[in-house]
């Protein structure tokens, strides 16, 4: 009698164990089915190019001998580093992205924290302060031309109107003011993303903490950086890795506004790949170029992770 309980129970075992096996398997096959779409389209738009470029920064490709390439023994990065314009594009990438996100957080939180308060028209205000960041980059490159234009730009006549200047800037052309006109109009572009990404965490913030500081006698500064600031760590890693990566492969704002003119004063890395590769028509030395700025990108986004996850723990 227990012979044959004990085979009835293991039937029932091996068919559970079965059953389990079964709905596993579904599972993970309707996962791949999900995923595949996404993954394929990602190998074609992304991983194929990538691979692609790190492959033809190591031969000798202009577009006269795309078929015939040949290994050139690392010349492309060799011819990289012996002239100086890939550590002065390097040196404008790294102060423009580095300064425009400094400011842009800045903004980003005093502006979040006022639509935050209980103000008159903040709906309104929320959905206002979204407009720069729907219009498309190319728009807001145009947009700026207009307004930095030096004969009948809207900059140049409210600054002579108001005293601030005597004669009219040449803001695109001149080696002092061309990178801030274009910082100018990226923080305009990019501010909208930031303050909404901030805005959203502090709405997540809990009234009852701020409650309890003022029972306690905490003034604003010290919620401010003993709350707020606190709550806010994950949203603030985010949006700040988001708007480097952003910044540092800026791309439309300059080649539009300036060229990576004048006399390379706008010139970052995404200008000067493209310039050796479309303009100078070198697409292995330009392919090089891409790689490096793609391994700097990397080293930061690995670098800034790490510092954050030791600061948590």
């Amino acid at each position: 009698m227990s012979g044959k309980n004990s085979a009835k129970a293991s039937s029932i075992s091996f068919r559970q164990n079965r059953l389990l096996l079964s709905n596993s398997v579904k599972d993970r096959i309707f996962l791949i089915t999900i995923l595949a779409p996404a993954f394929i389209l990602l190998c074609f738009t992304i991983f194929i190019p990538i691979m692609k470029s790190v492959y033809m920064s190591f031969f000798d490709i202009t577009l006269t001998n795309i078929k015939s390439a040949a290994w050139n023994n690392f010349a492309n990065y060799r011819d990289v580093f012996s002239t100086g314009d890939f550590g002065t594009a390097l040196k404008n990438t790294v102060f423009y992205a580095s300064s425009v996100v400094i400011i842009q957080f800045i903004l980003s939180m005093a502006l979040a924290m006022i639509l935050n308060m209980n103000i008159p028209g903040r709906k309104l205000l929320r959905t206002l302060v979204l407009i720069p960041w729907i219009v498309p980059t190319i728009v807001v490159a145009l947009l700026w031309m207009w307004i930095f234009q030096p004969q009948y730009g809207v900059m140049n006549h409210i600054l002579m109107g108001t005293g601030i200047i005597n004669e009219p800037k040449t803001w695109l052309s001149d080696l002092k003011l061309a990178m801030p006109s274009v910082m100018i109009a990226a923080l305009w572009r990019q501010l909208p993303f930031m303050t909404i990404m901030l805005l959203s965490g502090m709405q997540g913030i809990p009234e009852d903490m701020y409650e309890a500081a003022v029972i306690d006698g905490a003034n604003k500064k010290q919620m401010f950086f003993h709350i707020t600031l606190p709550f806010l760590a994950n949203v603030i890693k985010t949006v700040t890795l988001v708007a480097v990566i952003e910044n540092f492969k800026m791309f439309p704002l300059f080649w539009i506004m300036t060229g990576g003119g004048p006399v390379m004063a706008t010139t970052t890395l995404a200008i000067l790949s493209y310039q050796t590769a479309f303009t100078s028509l070198n697409l292995g030395k330009g392919a090089a170029i891409g790689v490096l700025w793609l391994l700097i990108l990397i080293l930061f986004s690995w670098g800034y992770n790490k510092l954050f996850s030791l600061r948590e723990d």
